[in-house]
Formats: structure tokens, C-alpha cells, sequence
């Protein structure tokens, strides 16, 4: 069974930075495209990044420049560095793959706020 675990979300003032990690279990990553979704409150989620299997990338206008998505594929990880944060980054973030394996975690909460 496929898990996803976020995490490495918090509360950062304008401006700052945060890393978050997604842990997969179940099933081996590195074969599928990993992409880093947001949920904002009232609106539907998003695509924001995402790396295929071989390493390319792709990210939405919205971050682009400033949000770095990367994987481990020996730690069946994916990590998403978030800099520059701006209000409008809060969100939920999710990782899972694209398509979507059909299953998510829990999400990790960003909050940009002074």
C-alpha cells in the first residue's frame, strides 16, 4: 500500500525559506514523476512542481525561480526548497505522483505571514 508522509511545513515571515521532505513507502518512486501540490483555503489544488524520473523538471509561473523540486531516490524521497516565500504560498502541500497514485498524505501546512 502507498504512503506519503509530509513534512518540514511551518509558520515563516515573507521572505523566508522552508525544505519540505516527502517520505514514500509502498512503492519504489523513482520510476514515476513526483510532483508538489498546494491546497489554499476556497480553492482547489494545485500543481506547483514536478520531476520525472529522469530528473526533468517542470513548475508552475507562480513559483518558478523560486521553489526547487528535487528527489533521493535512494531514500524514496522528494523534497520541495521553497524560497522567497510569499503570502500567497499558504497552502497544504501534498506530494504524490502525476497522475496520482490515488491515495494522499496528510499534507503539510505552510504559513507565509508576518
Amino acid at each position: 500500500q502507498v504512503q506519503l508522509v509530509e513534512s518540514g511545513g511551518g509558520l515563516v515571515q515573507p521572505g523566508g525559506s522552508l525544505r519540505l521532505s516527502c517520505a514514500v513507502s509502498g512503492i519504489m518512486s523513482s520510476i514515476y514523476a513526483m510532483g508538489w501540490y498546494r491546497q489554499a483555503p476556497g480553492k482547489q489544488r494545485e500543481l506547483v512542481a514536478e520531476i520525472s524520473s529522469r530528473g526533468i523538471t517542470y513548475y508552475a509561473d507562480s513559483v518558478k525561480g523560486r521553489f526547487t523540486i528535487s528527489r533521493d531516490n535512494a531514500k524514496n524521497t522528494v523534497y520541495l526548497q521553497m524560497n522567497s516565500l510569499k503570502p500567497e504560498d499558504t497552502a497544504v502541500y501534498y506530494c504524490n505522483a502525476n497522475p496520482s497514485f490515488g491515495v494522499w498524505g496528510q499534507g503539510t501546512q505552510v504559513t507565509v505571514s508576518s
